[in-house]
């Protein structure tokens, strides 16, 4: 049953209009002024909002603009004397669906509210298209045939269906990201902000203001008031990337929120109500953070409600086949090149790989071969540069440098992995086997000392 609420001043027309809808079938809250139905929408969501546009206090216009702030996709009809042109621009710039004036028949008024839901309900069909085109463009971007890669489609295909959290686990370079915008482009918050935070790369003083904000003055350098993720991503879909990097301290404040889906600004005691989907991930093993106590518990159970394991390229050999040639298309294109193909014993040497560095090393070595071939038609295997060997060669090379302290040696191979992975931090941390936090401290004192 459709859920109406209804604002009027004037007491009369308010009975009149709840008993008439509720006779057409419409389940009907009423409120007398604006301050007061606000009070109610904090409370529940309704199907439509009807209101008087002038009440005494705060008028019709001014009530829908804060509904909307809460429910941006609740519908508003507006009840007004003043039928004018520019009015009915003016309220539907502020989110009114339509407009009736007085006087006006019940029937008049039902048909207007009939209106409005045969075009959600068409809204709705047009959503269900725009996922179905979602999922078939997602084959795209998600390149593969293995069986591993058909249970991730559908775990996709059900987890965007719902508001469920999702954890994604899986190692640096597999698409951890790219399955989450997918989610979110499959789901009812498509339209919504979809925003990303890479935990591991917020200062620990400052996470608490980044993702909760802040209030002007609430510490040293908070000269205004300032919005966190949270707030920002109100209706959306927020990325959690690598939050097994949180540290413990603020596992607890995190937790709470995403059970209360409430905010509080640090320098504030008032808890602002927010509506975001989370996705999480992490490319380390979350079993042995929690044996270690470096990870709540609660949490990972809060957070592990659909949870996605993407496996390493080399456990789906079968789809590097399809994925080379998906690459070589792609930097062909983008480099205007010719048609090119790849050779025989190329595509064994490719296939025969480990790939430690999963989908990601593969689309670098691939636009590689593409740049070095040049003008050939084929890719041969010259053509690749394949980093485990490089990196058999760069341990040999510090191994037999001077070396003076274990700490210089560590020196040494942090530089080492930050230039094979082009100062890129989280995979260096993932190849020296060191969280991406601790890796920044070293750094830190490298440059201190």
């Amino acid at each position: 049953m459709k859920e109406i609420l209804v604002v009027d001043d004037d007491n009369n027309l308010r009975m009149i209009l709840r008993d008439s809808l509720e006779s057409c079938g419409f389940e009907v809250k009423e409120k007398n002024d604006g301050k007061s139905a606000l009070e109610l929408l904090k409370e529940k969501k309704f199907d439509l909002l009807i209101t008087d546009l002038m009440m005494p206090g705060m008028n019709g216009m001014e009530l829908i603009e804060k509904a909307k702030e809460k429910y941006p996709d609740m519908g508003s009809l507006v009840i007004t004397a003043y039928g004018t042109i520019e009015k009915a621009v003016e309220l539907m710039q502020k989110g009114a669906f339509d407009f009736i004036t007085k006087p006006f028949s019940i029937s008049h008024l039902e048909s207007r509210i009939n209106r409005y839901f045969e075009f959600k309900t068409l809204q709705k069909e047009n959503h269900f298209l725009k996922r179905k085109l979602s999922v078939q463009n997602l084959k795209k971007k998600l390149i593969g045939q293995s069986s591993e890669m058909d249970k991730i489609f559908n775990s996709i295909n059900i987890v965007s269906r719902s508001d469920a959290t999702v954890f994604i686990r899986g190692a640096s370079g597999t698409g951890k990201e790219l399955i989450a915008q997918a989610i979110h482009e499959s789901s009812d918050r498509a339209e919504r902000p979809f925003l990303k935070i890479n935990c591991a790369a917020v200062p620990e003083t400052l996470f608490e203001s980044t993702l909760f904000g802040h209030e002007k003055g609430a510490f040293s350098g908070a000269y205004k008031t300032h919005k966190g993720i949270f707030e920002e991503c109100d209706g959306g879909t927020l990325l959690l990337d690598e939050i097994s990097e949180i540290p413990v301290s603020l596992q607890a404040k995190l937790l709470r929120v995403l059970q209360e889906m409430k905010i509080t600004k640090v320098g504030s005691t008032m808890e602002i109500p927010v509506d975001v989907r989370i996705i999480a991930t992490t490319n380390k093993d979350i079993n042995s953070l929690l044996n270690d106590s470096n990870f709540r518990e609660d949490l990972f159970f809060r957070l592990n409600v659909f949870p996605i394991n993407i496996p390493n390229l080399k456990d789906r050999k079968e789809d590097i086949a399809i994925l080379v040639e998906h690459f070589i298309n792609v930097f062909r294109k983008k480099y205007k090149m010719k048609d090119k193909i790849i050779s025989k014993s190329a595509l064994n040497k490719l296939v025969n790989y480990d790939w430690p560095g999963n989908v990601r090393e593969l689309e670098h070595m691939i636009e590689r071969s593409v740049l070095v071939s040049g003008e050939q038609n084929e890719i041969e295997t010259e053509h690749f540069q394949f980093e485990i060997e490089n990196a058999k060669q760069d341990k040999e090379f510090e191994i037999n440098g001077p070396i003076t302290s274990l700490e210089e040696i560590e020196k040494k191979y942090i530089y080492a992995a930050l230039k094979k992975t082009q100062n890129h931090r989280t995979e260096a941390a993932d190849l020296l086997g060191i969280s991406v936090r601790t890796l920044r401290n070293k750094l830190n004192m490298y440059e201190s000392g």
